[in-house]
Order: structure tokens, then sequence, then C-alpha cells
């Protein structure tokens, strides 16, 4: 699953798919028992891959924008960082939105879009990207309790941060929007989180709202080696997080699938995928209908399959597009809509 367009094909599959097989014939029973190979060859794939669109977001970033990086939010785990961005001239509490990063479960951090952060901030909130640890160095579920006890840092720090932390918001891209949702679902379902093994460290009041672009919500679907996204890298990559292939049988990919888990109580949802990202039509649309069938208040961006120009996964991100505006414009429509 890509984590980013750089103007490139949404999948860029078939050059990955390469360095995989390529990796496969080489590495032969190394490739077979481990998911490293496999992923050291989709992190080199992607190594740079958020450049282009990380540098025209930091020039149309606004000024006035304070930002704090490499903040520790768990004792004695490296991995475990965030940045902070909000308006210099804030005096007081902040609805927050703290944000996931993509990247397959195995590569991308907190600092890529960094431009995009800064904007929202600018806007008048306070921005939180987080950076956990990926897949195999750390497998499921380290991710969600690394990430529970950052919003239990976030919180514990709301002043110094300018949290309001009854105002607070998850969002995620990618990777990270099937982390969000997981976890907002956790939030929301106290009989699930046991399941899962991690008491969230926030209320369902706390929570007012998700924002979901171009995420994974049905793991089942993602991994159908006959389906739409059965491809080599996107099995290795879930191989990768979860630390099994037995895909069918896992927990991990049943607790992951969030398609099959939300209920009513799920907060209010913005969710947005493009037109031409495979992962729209199997995955952000049919997770859009489930929660408006479920009653949830959802505000979905979506566009017809002819729509031209044709919008790749990770659009949201491109602000100097029409259409990566209007997705901006209603993801700061949603987050004050429901900050009051």
């Amino acid at each position: 699953m890509p984590k980013s367009s750089t103007r490139r094909s949404p999948r860029w599959a078939l050059g990955l798919l390469s360095a995989v097989f390529t990796l496969m014939i080489i590495g032969g029973s190394a490739t077979y028992f481990s998911p490293w190979p496999g992923t050291l060859a989709m992190r080199w794939m992607a190594e740079g891959s958020a450049d282009s669109v990380s540098a025209t977001l930091s020039e149309l970033a606004p000024s006035g924008v304070e930002t704090r990086t490499d903040v520790t939010y768990r004792d004695g785990d490296p991995d475990a960082l965030l940045d902070v961005y909000f308006p210099d001239s804030a005096s007081a509490a902040l609805p927050t939105l703290i944000w996931t990063h993509g990247g397959s479960w195995i590569y991308g951090d907190k600092e890529d879009y960094s431009g995009y952060y800064k904007s929202l901030a600018g806007q008048g909130f306070t921005v939180i990207s987080l950076d956990y640890s990926l897949g195999p160095d750390a497998t499921y579920p380290t991710v969600l309790r690394q990430l529970n006890d950052a919003y239990r840092y976030i919180t514990d720090n709301a002043e110094q941060l300018h949290v309001d932390p009854n105002a607070l918001f998850l969002g995620g891209d990618s990777a990270g929007g099937q982390i969000s949702s997981q976890i907002a679902a956790m939030i929301t379902d106290p009989v699930y989180a046991a399941e899962v093994g991690v008491t969230p460290s926030l209320s369902p009041q706390q929570v007012r709202g998700v924002v979901l672009d171009c995420g994974v919500f049905d793991m089942y679907e993602f991994l159908d080696p006959d389906g739409r996204f059965g491809w080599t890298a996107d099995r290795e990559s879930v191989w990768a997080y979860t630390g099994t292939k037995d895909f069918e049988n896992s927990p991990a990919v049943r607790q992951m699938s969030t398609m099959n888990i939300v209920t009513s109580a799920f907060p209010p949802t913005f969710i947005t995928g493009g037109n031409a990202d495979e992962l729209t039509a199997g995955q952000s649309k049919p997770f859009a209908d489930t929660l408006i069938r479920l009653g949830v208040d959802v505000d979905a961006l979506f566009y017809p399959d002819d729509y031209e120009p044709a919008l790749e996964h990770e659009y949201q991100f491109d602000l100097d597009t029409p259409d990566g505006q209007t997705a901006f414009d209603r993801t700061v429509a949603f987050l004050r809509a429901h900050s009051q």
C-alpha cells in the first residue's frame, strides 16, 4: 500500500514488485521464512517518496506556527516521539488533531508532510504528529500500546502543548488511517478494547471526531490474493506488521478489520479517497457506508470514477491542486464543526 503520491503511479507496484521478486529469487528461503527482505525492498522503494510533496507543502505552509519536534512521549522508547504544531499566538487550549502517519505499517515518519500539519495549525488548531515502531522491528499490537501512551502523555501535558483534552480528533492517512480507526473503535467499545488487550487512555467523550484519508478498513479484502489488493508487496507488509503469514486465522488481522468491528458509538468521521486510488472503492467507500448505516455522523468526500484529473492515493496532501485544497477545506470545516 503506497504512503504518498509523488506524482507517480498510486501503486508504484511494478517497480516495487520487481524488487521484491528479485529478492525472492536471490534470497530464496530467507525471503520465504522472513519478512525482512521484502520489508527492506519496500523501504528502499519508498525512501524519499514523500519529499517532493513535502517540499511543496512546506512552501505553502503559513508563517506564525510554532513547532516543537522530537518530544518523547514514552520513557525508554526511542521510537516514541512526537511533533507539535500550534499558532504562535495561541494563549489557550485549542482543539487538537493527533495524526498517525501512513507507510504500509513498515515505513514512514512523523515529519513527512509537516507542511500540511502547519497549514492545519494555521487554521487555529494544535496538530500533533506521532512516530511509532514499524514492522517487523516491532509487531502488532505494539503500535497500539505506544499510541495509547502518546494520548496519555498529550492529555497529561495538555496545558504546555496548547491542547484541549476534551476536544481531541484522531487522524491518519493510509495505514495510519487503519490504526486511527482501530484505536477509535477501541475507545468507543470496551469489549473490543478488552479483546485487543489495551485499556484506552482516552474516553469517548474526549474524542470529538476522526479524520481518515485513503485508509484500509477491511483487511480480508486487502489481503485477498484474488482481489484488487492482493499484491505481494501488500501481503509482505502485513506479514511484517503482524508477525504471521496465516492471515485467515490471525487475531491481529481480524482486529485490524475495523469495517467488521465498528459500532454506532464510533466518533463522527471525515473520510476521503481519490477516484484513482484502489483503496477507495474497496475500503474507504464501504467503510463510510458501514458507518452511515450505523447512524454515525459521516462527512464523506469522494469523486466519480471518471473524474478528471484522476486523484491518486494521498491526493489530499496535494494542496497546490484544487482537489487537494477542497479536501483540506472540508477537513478544517469538519474539525471546526465538531469542536464546538
